[in-house]
């Protein structure tokens, strides 16, 4: 049995558990999971077995449960710091911590009308609700102004993969499903993240997933 267990929701819809688990991924700890179906008459229960926010992801170290996928990160990087979750330079770190808590705490138009949804391919769909051009627009800026100004070095948001991108990953997501057209750095960056092995291992997963939210 590993030290720590992860638990999530489905793996095609959770955009929370994929913060949370691409981190643990991330930082080289060997980890067991549990997967809830969301959405069902037991969710609610299932997790709050689990969690004492009734959310997740929630991650168990121990005696030691972890119930926010920021937390969860800053926890891992302070355990792995040879992983690099977190910029070394100081005034990375602290730029990454930005965008982090923006993603974090923001973007609830695009969170509203483009919900995550890995196998689904809907192209356009929700672009016109309000707020989401501008969330978009405001992503966009970020991806572009790190890739340029911190991302040498690799091909993420501050050369190697870390928190940041783990939060930014379900973007990329979106973007694939509802076809938000990108060019340059920021496609370079999407390709790059869409393709990075533990995101096709989750991927993957989630193509395996029996079960179906409607949205």
């Amino acid at each position: 049995m590993a030290d720590f267990t992860i638990i999530l929701g489905n793996k095609n819809y959770s955009s929370w558990s994929l913060r949370g688990w691409l981190i643990l991924e991330a930082s080289g700890a060997d980890f067991d999971e549990v997967v809830i179906p969301l959405d069902r008459p037991e969710t609610k229960a299932a997790i709050r077995a689990h969690s004492p926010s009734g959310r997740v992801p929630s991650l168990k170290h121990g005696e030691l449960t972890i119930w926010d996928s920021l937390a969860i990160g800053e926890y891992l990087a302070e355990l792995f710091p040879e992983a690099g979750l977190w910029p070394e330079d100081r005034k990375l770190r602290a730029q990454a911590r930005a965008i982090t808590a923006e993603m974090h705490a923001g973007f609830a138009a695009l969170r509203a009308h483009l919900p995550m949804d890995l196998r689904g391919r809907f192209p356009g769909r929700g672009h016109d609700a309000p707020g989401v051009a501008a969330d978009i627009l405001r992503i966009v800026e970020i991806w572009e102004v790190c890739r340029q100004s911190f991302g040498r070095g690799g091909d993420f948001l501050f050369g190697r993969f870390g928190i940041a991108d783990a939060f930014f990953a379900p973007v990329v997501g979106r973007f694939v499903t509802y076809g938000v057209s990108l060019e340059g750095a920021t496609a370079a960056y999407r390709d790059a993240v869409w393709s990075c092995p533990a995101m096709k291992t989750w991927r993957a997963a989630a193509e395996a997933e029996p079960w179906v939210i409607d949205q």
